[in-house]
């Protein structure tokens, strides 16, 4: 028998892949917005950057920025009845429209 695969982007197969014309690296502007503390955010991984992705339980959740820690935004995300604070880079962030 194949052991269980346990990893971090285990049955992920159609959440973390792009279709065909979208693969690599996405667009600068993405990169470049500025986030402030009390900003909305929509959290959408991004599968052509590896780093910096939180995990796939957060993807299409909205959070609120708390701070930056180098080139990672913190977010604080409600899951549940608990509040999680999370470190994204911000090819995974997109900010909220509501």
């Amino acid at each position: 028998m194949v052991k269980k695969s346990h990893g971090f982007r285990a049955r992920t197969r159609s959440l973390m892949s792009k279709r065909v014309r979208t693969r690599g690296l996405g667009s600068l502007s993405t990169v470049l917005i500025d986030y402030e503390e009390g900003d909305r955010v929509n959290i959408v991984i991004d599968p052509g950057v590896h780093k910096g992705m939180p995990h796939r339980r957060y993807h299409g959740l909205t959070g609120v920025v708390t701070g930056q820690r180098g080139r990672g935004i913190e977010v604080d995300v409600k899951q549940g009845k608990a509040i999680k604070s999370l470190i994204i880079r911000p090819e995974h962030l997109r900010p909220s429209r509501g």
